[in-house]
């Protein structure tokens, strides 16, 4: 008998056999591959469970009822007093968010934000440097349906941006009536979020030193309902808060985009002047939030595993202005939304859009 000697390499698995026969190879082949297969079954459930965890959070336990109502549950059981120690708490409490919030980086390097990540795949892109001596407020757009590729870029590890932007420490902003949700607040506090309010957006730029690089989605609700796959239409032409809020602390502004983001669900999207957009429109200004009627994959709730590629474009210089007029409001503004359109341009092929993609700026 002739003595076999294989090592076969490729497509992420290496074999190596010393067998008798080429039935045998063969068949060595054939295991390995196989448990390389169930590896892969594992590694794909393992990021559906990852975002599967987000999306229900996202949709379910963002809203007020199911905490109030634990709560309220508790109150008549033998655990009484932990829901009463814990009301105690949420009034002692209160005012953490807007003073900085309470990382936890163990939650921030959660295993699972790695799953999350690779579900769609999330990448973060770097054009320029960022100087860990200045402050920053970075604009993300789009929205899209969940602001996916921005949660996982900016408010956990998996991507990187601590590699790549050194001495940098990044907070994303979202909407501030999420902290004021019993159990919730804790959640998304330990995960770095903050309130997108003018106390909690101040203390951090003038009370945290340098090196601070808050994330706003400056588009919020308004730009969710223009999402869609193909689409790329941002909404800031009329939102100049952002621009306002770093001239006073002199933060450097920083155009962001995510490619991909809107290609992540399919939206049912209502036009202007209808009852469904009426009804919506009513809903984003007593709630803060829009109901977006989508669909994706897995139960329809899913996204769609599509890349996300979020670009840090370059850095806008910002003068100090205590008291910022009009005039240097507007400029700042229209130095941001040129930026934003440069970046667009330069980065939509490299980011799988054709040549033909035009952002649109409303």
């Amino acid at each position: 008998d002739k003595t076999c000697v294989s090592k076969y390499q490729g497509s992420g698995f290496v074999i190596s056999a010393s067998l008798t026969t080429n039935v045998n190879c063969w068949c060595g082949l054939q295991i390995e591959n196989k448990m390389t297969k169930e590896k892969t079954q594992r590694k794909h459930f393992l990021e559906t469970l990852s975002v599967l965890h987000w999306v229900l959070t996202f949709l379910f336990f963002g809203k007020i009822p199911p905490h109030f109502i634990l709560m309220v549950y508790l109150m008549f059981t033998s655990l009484w007093p932990l829901s009463a120690l814990y009301f105690v708490w949420l009034v002692l409490d209160w005012d953490t968010p807007e003073r900085g919030g309470r990382k936890i980086h163990i939650v921030r390097n959660w295993k699972t934000w790695d799953h999350f990540r690779d579900y769609f795949p999330v990448k973060l892109v770097k054009t320029a440097e960022l100087n860990p001596n200045k402050n920053y407020v970075l604009g993300c757009h789009p929205h899209g349906i969940m602001s996916c590729g921005a949660f996982s870029a900016f408010s956990t590890k998996s991507c990187g941006f601590a590699e790549l932007f050194p001495g940098l420490r990044c907070r994303l902003a979202i909407l501030a009536g999420l902290f004021r949700i019993p159990l919730m607040r804790e959640y998304i506090m330990g995960a770095g979020l903050l309130p997108v309010s003018k106390a909690s957006l101040e203390h951090l730029l003038s009370k945290s030193g340098k090196g601070n690089a808050v994330v706003i989605v400056v588009g919020g609700a308004a730009e969710s309902l223009a999402s869609s796959p193909g689409v790329n239409t941002v909404v800031v032409r009329n939102r100049k808060g952002f621009v306002r809020l770093a001239l006073q602390y002199g933060a450097d502004l920083v155009p962001v985009y995510s490619f991909g983001e809107n290609d992540l669900f399919q939206q049912v999207t209502f036009s202007e002047g209808s009852f469904g957009r009426k009804l919506q429109d009513l809903i984003k200004k007593i709630m803060g939030f829009s109901p977006c009627v989508f669909v994706g994959e897995h139960f329809l709730i899913m996204p769609y595993r599509h890349p996300v590629t979020i670009v840090v474009g370059n850095p806008i210089a910002v003068p100090l202005r205590i008291t910022p007029t009009e005039e240097e409001v507007d400029h700042y503004h229209g130095l941001y939304m040129e930026g934003l359109s440069n970046l667009f341009q330069e980065q939509k092929v490299s980011c799988g859009l054709s040549e033909s993609h035009r952002l649109e700026i409303i």
